[in-house]
């Protein structure tokens, strides 16, 4: 069987010793992804001159899940391919904002789905983390 794990040089890296990408057979699974850019930023985040904050969670979902589709086209799949989705909100409060996004991307037959909230995530600018199973056959 087939074991890769990928970390990519255009994605954001990793805050610990993991890939972005990890393939075993025709199983892709992908790490907790949120909207850090490759040089630290976050999108969907603003902080103004006073340091008055401004967090978008629509944005914020929809670049975790542009991400994840330039994550897993490193092994010549994409969100279609996606099977399983958990994804970690900081505020169930933005559940309906992440739920119109997460619509632009799929349907009803699209992933199963897990929605959880959680007490924090790893930087206070994000609100939104989302990890990915994916099947992909080797060609």
């Amino acid at each position: 069987m087939t074991t890769t794990a990928t970390t990519l040089s255009d994605k954001a890296k990793p805050r610990g010793r993991y890939p972005h990408i990890k393939r075993v057979g025709d199983l892709l699974f992908v790490s907790g992804v949120s909207s850090r850019r490759v040089d630290g930023s976050f999108r969907g985040a603003t902080v103004d001159e006073m340091g008055n904050t401004e967090l978008d969670i629509s944005e914020q979902t929809k670049a975790v899940l542009e991400n994840i589709d330039d994550i897993l086209s490193s092994e010549g799949a994409s969100l279609k391919d996606v099977v399983d989705l958990t994804s970690f909100l900081v505020n169930m409060n933005d559940f309906k904002g992440y739920n119109e996004a997460y619509g632009n991307y799929f349907d009803q037959n699209g992933p199963t789905r897990t929605t959880v909230a959680v007490h924090q995530l790893p930087h206070p600018l994000i609100l939104i983390e989302i990890k990915v199973i994916a099947y992909k056959p080797l060609p």
